[in-house]
């Protein structure tokens, strides 16, 4: 029989302020001694038994459960009843007997977690244990000579019927167990109370030195903390750099809670619990070093995420923008790591679990399906780049600046200071016009001058505002154009195109009304004026059309009808050819003419 604690057993056993403990190494029965025969032989094991009705010793497992039950009520006369004493003196059976029930609590509470759920219900014992008939193995302790087994023997009752109880072996080992897991010298000292007093199963003076112990701690870690932190500072000062400094003040806190549980740690082995606290206090401690631990690994990534932001900021913009989805990621796989972790330490198969997960990761999958894409959409953003944190875009009907790309969405601040979220998956489908990327910004405008403009008028404007053009510090002269482009219901149309030098939007209004005014000097200069809508009446008598010109006109289209080379609906080809070229262009008088 194996004195494995299982998950069953320390849930129904013992509950020290609802907290966890860890399992015990298995350990095969070994037998330090061989026992003389019982003066007396058992009953045949067909034999049916008689009822123990007082101390229900009919089967291994109510025996011991009896015995344990007594030494958790201190009933240490009941207790002597599951001790085979027939090699004690029948007039030192009562005091000798009730001396060795309590050191045997005492070992037991120390040396050996027994788990009654382990042993047999049958009145015959277990059959397949490797034992003798009449015996079973309640545990084996560990002494720092030879293991030693603790047994349980069938035996003859009072009224002749076969009980359970402590073997004759077992009670002869009694005393020097307890010379190794005793109290000694200072449990022997402590009021009876306090030692036979049980609070949930757990003697009174191992509360109050808990209590004391975690008053102690807590003083010597802040002090202890407090000298490491002067030390610490006097060092990093020393350095050049201040990330040194800030990695320290990160993981001052859970550094203070290491060094507490450290000493704690040794606290309890001085004190030298019992082995169901100790085994507690163990698992609640090892809980504590693995929260401290994982604390600072989270501040750690976080610090070293701050850095990484701070080193990419600029040019490569592109990598910052990686950074909060992997301090994300990083500080998951260490949670992740640490419940795992966890649930090692407090029993659970760990392999099965993640095994559980592998074949569940497929219904996990189908069922998360949009937040899966909605991940790929923002490794999608991230990787291809069509925004960074911090540009401003157009998407769909939204405009704004990208504040963060998320797991699942992107965050925009919109013109009106609103944050529109955008699915990942959705935002990375859409068309996005990123204006941060601009290495400058078109200026174009058109401008409508009044009908009553002569065309010298027109052709000073155009010519002066391609000038301002091109000597403006802040235009690109290539393109700068001004053209004359057409005849509106109400204005001549001139339009303007050109390129500012410049990607600050805020500078480019500025400039851009820069140059607005001083075509309003040209336009103003040129003695023409802006045209707007409207409507002018002439009164004035009509000189009707110019009759000669008109009967010239009439004449020449008369004469090409009859030559047959009137140019409708086509162009002869050789007359077309003929055409060609006959008109000088540049136009006399222009400066273009000069470089023909």
């Amino acid at each position: 029989m194996s004195n494995v604690v299982r998950k069953r057993s320390w849930r129904r056993r013992f509950a020290l302020g609802g907290l966890l403990v860890g399992l015990l190494q298995s350990a095969g029965p070994t037998h330090a001694q061989e026992e003389p025969p019982p003066a007396a032989p058992p009953p045949p094991a067909t034999a049916t038994p008689a009822i123990d009705a007082t101390f229900k010793r009919v089967a291994p497992r109510t025996a011991v459960t009896g015995f344990l039950e007594a030494c958790w009520a201190g009933d240490y006369v009941r207790a002597t009843e599951y001790l085979d004493l027939r090699r004690v003196a029948a007039v030192e059976r009562e005091t000798e007997g009730q001396r060795l029930a309590r050191q045997m609590c005492h070992v037991l509470d120390r040396a050996l977690w027994v788990d009654p759920e382990q042993l047999s219900d049958d009145p015959a014992g277990a059959r397949d244990d490797g034992l003798s008939a009449r015996r079973d193995l309640v545990g084996t302790i560990q002494t720092a000579k030879a293991p030693v087994t603790v047994e349980i023997e069938r035996v003859p009752g009072e009224n002749g019927a076969a009980i359970w109880k402590l073997s004759q072996a077992t009670v002869a080992k009694i005393p020097g167990l307890y010379d190794e897991f005793g109290y000694g010298p200072v449990g022997e000292r402590l009021p009876a109370w306090m030692v036979e007093k049980r609070l949930w199963r757990v003697p009174v003076w191992e509360w109050i030195g808990l209590l004391v112990l975690m008053v102690t701690v807590t003083v010597l870690a802040l002090v202890l903390s407090q000298l490491l932190h002067v030390i610490v500072k006097a060092i990093v000062a020393r350095t050049e750099t201040r990330k040194d400094d800030r990695v320290w003040e990160v993981v001052r806190g859970p550094v203070r809670l290491l060094v507490g549980v450290a000493l704690f740690r040794m606290g309890t082995a001085l004190l030298a619990f019992s082995f169901s606290a100790q085994r507690v206090i163990t698992a609640i401690t090892d809980l504590l070093l693995l929260a401290a631990f994982t604390w600072v690994l989270v501040r750690v990534v976080d610090v070293a995420a701050h850095m990484a932001e701070e080193r990419y900021v600029g040019p490569r913009k592109h990598i910052a923008s990686l950074i909060p989805l992997v301090r994300r990621t990083s500080k998951g796989f260490v949670v992740v790591m640490a419940v795992l972790a966890v649930l090692q330490n407090i029993g659970y198969d760990v392999s099965s679990l993640i095994a559980g997960l592998g074949i569940g990761g497929l219904a996990v999958a189908l069922a998360a399906q949009k937040t899966v894409e909605h991940v790929f959409g923002s490794v999608t953003i991230i990787t291809d780049q069509p925004v960074r944190v911090g540009d401003f875009c157009r998407f769909g009907s939204w405009s704004g600046t990208v504040e963060e790309v998320g797991l699942r969405s992107t965050r925009v601040r919109t013109l009106d200071r609103t944050v529109v979220s955008v699915p990942n998956a959705q935002f990375s489908s859409l068309e996005i016009e990123n204006f941060s990327q601009r290495d400058r910004i078109r200026l174009i405008a058109t401008i409508g001058l009044r009908y009553e403009t002569s065309p010298d008028q027109l052709r000073f404007v155009l010519v002066e505002i391609k000038r301002l053009l091109l000597a403006h510090p802040k235009l690109d002269p290539q393109p700068a154009r001004v053209r004359f482009v057409g005849f509106g219901p109400h204005s001549l149309d001139i339009e303007i195109f050109a390129y500012v030098l410049t990607t600050d939007f805020d500078e480019f209004l500025a400039i851009r009304e820069d140059i607005y005014l001083r075509i309003m000097e040209v336009v103003s200069t040129g003695g023409s004026g802006f045209a707007f809508p409207s409507q002018t009446v002439y009164w004035q008598r009509d000189g009707g059309l110019d009759r000669a010109r008109a009967e010239a006109a009439e004449r020449q289209v008369e004469a090409w009808r009859a030559a047959e080379a009137l140019w409708l609906p086509t162009v002869p080809v050789g007359e077309a050819t003929a055409a060609r070229g006959s008109i000088e262009y540049p136009p006399a008088g222009s400066a273009a003419r000069k470089r023909v």
